[in-house]
């Protein structure tokens, strides 16, 4: 991935001076120049983690590493994405990368776009190149339409992959997930204790894993806190649930057709979804969260700075990358992983776009 970074003070004078000064790389690793020292004169007795802060500051600081400290690469990892435009993908992919850097490995990058090479052709270029395994992060595993041939034809190939986001039980292979069903109940959990009873569901289409798995957990929660005879919709116990694309434009229709159903409190299978939602409440004349609570789903970096900032329910990312590699490189070098799905507990992060619930007399 291209990325832009922000140099400090510091890091300009450094990358200005031309060649590296031991206190400026020590300063930005947060390590003794002896450290820095033994790292560039390639000597032992410098843990692997110590090591990586200290490339990663010459690389910060704007300074070529040296000739003996760039290494071969270990082998080239394919990573699958569906999209860079939600800030959720990118990172992942940042992520995933970093830990595979780590390893010495070299990630190449498949992005999917309208009109662009399908997952099967980018699996196909990937294999050509020599791969020596495949990251998919949220893939056609995640479609419950779309046939498993495909991994199957790629474990027989000898392949090793492991798939993120979307488990399938016709697949066998390491499966990465959150827990969907806990983060729809996290955020179903806060608008019932804030006092909503009116809530909906904005969430994508059904014939997709974790949309599924949120739909079904979102309305257990509401079984929990009100009971099966509580009537969630408009005309019965069903839930206020409306079906979407993952963007900030399906959010924003979604959100209308909730509203106009009264929902006070809605909750999104995604940070952009929600970033509609309170555009479309807004455009109602009703304020976030005065009138309307609205919770997403990811907590991509920049959520905390929108207005309102969001509340939303954030998923491992760090945690799931890490697994994901680390269950794909023990793959690689011949140590079967449990076919199975490893699942990450979700956190609820509360922020500025959920509040209590507006009573009869009209106050808080």
């Amino acid at each position: 991935m291209v990325g832009r970074v922000t140099l400090s003070p510091l890091s300009r004078r450094a990358a200005e001076s031309g060649s590296p000064r031991l206190a400026d790389i020590a300063a930005q690793a947060q390590v003794s120049e002896a450290t820095v020292s033994r790292v560039l004169n390639g000597k032992a007795g410098v843990a692997a983690d110590t090591r990586q802060r200290v490339l990663a500051a010459l690389d910060v600081l704007g300074y070529e590493r040296p000739q003996r400290l760039r290494q071969r690469s270990a082998g080239l990892i394919g990573l699958l994405v569906p999209e860079l435009t939600n800030p959720i993908f990118p990172a992942f992919a940042q992520v995933i990368e970093q830990v595979l850097a780590g390893h010495g490995y070299t990630p190449v990058l498949c992005t999917q776009t309208p009109g662009g090479a399908t997952e099967d052709e980018l699996v196909e270029q990937l294999e050509a190149r020599g791969v020596n395994g495949i990251v998919f992060l949220s893939g056609l595993h995640a479609d419950t339409l779309a046939g498993p041939e495909r991994y199957h034809r790629l474990a027989e190939r000898g392949v090793p992959f492991v798939l993120i986001n979307g488990f399938n039980e016709h697949i066998t292979a390491p499966f990465v997930s959150p827990d969907d069903h806990a983060a729809a109940r996290m955020a179903v959990r806060h608008l019932v204790d804030l006092g909503h009873r009116r809530i909906g569901l904005a969430i994508g289409p059904t014939r997709y894993v974790p949309s599924r798995r949120k739909a079904e957990g979102f309305a257990a929660a509401l079984r929990e806190a009100f009971g099966p005879g509580e009537a969630l919709g408009p005309t019965g116990p069903e839930p206020l649930v409306e079906r979407t694309l993952f963007s900030v434009e399906g959010g924003h229709a979604a959100a209308g057709r909730l509203l106009d159903q009264g929902c006070t409190g809605i909750v999104c299978g995604s940070d952009l979804m929600a970033l509609g939602a309170v555009r479309a409440a807004r455009e109602r004349g009703l304020d976030v969260p005065r009138d309307v609570s609205v919770v997403g789903f990811d907590d991509s970096q920049l959520i905390a700075f929108t207005d309102p900032p969001l509340t939303t329910v954030r998923q491992p990312v760090r945690a799931m990358a890490v697994a994901a590699v680390g269950a794909l490189l023990e793959e690689i070098h011949g140590n079967p992983v449990q076919r199975t799905e490893f699942v990450f507990q979700p956190e609820l992060v509360v922020r500025g776009s959920t509040g209590s619930a507006i009573s009869f007399t009209g106050t808080h």
